[in-house]
């Protein structure tokens, strides 16, 4: 958990690369941390790094599936490749799990209102 917290406070200083070393050591020493591999997702998609954030948020999902956070970042990431079908079917996900979610409400109408625009 040490090497995930410290990946999370290097995010939070926006210290990507050495947040992804100390992420992946992380999941290194515990494959089955649905956070790290959260937090890598998220690390990666703020490097503009979507394929990597996809496939580490597709390890989260594979461990905890029930997490609507990591559904919603799912869609974020779906969402600057241009998948925006997958994207609408991660964010359908996160508010199926938290019909309170929020954030993945505002995506998913965003994304259809751009397409109602364009």
């Amino acid at each position: 958990m040490a090497w995930n917290n410290k990946g999370f406070a290097l995010i939070s200083q926006g210290k990507y690369d050495e947040a992804i070393e100390a992420l992946d050591e992380a999941i290194r020493l515990d494959p089955n941390n649905t956070l790290a591999w959260e937090n890598k997702g998220w690390t990666l998609f703020c490097l503009h790094k979507y394929d990597g954030a996809i496939e580490a948020y597709d390890e989260a999902i594979k461990l905890d599936s029930d997490d609507p956070d990591v559904w919603n970042n799912k869609g974020l990431a779906l969402e600057f490749q241009g998948k925006n079908y997958k994207q609408i079917e991660a964010y359908d996900m996160a508010i199926k799990l938290d019909p309170t979610y929020s954030q993945a409400s505002y995506n998913k109408a965003t994304l259809s209102m751009t397409r109602a625009i364009l």
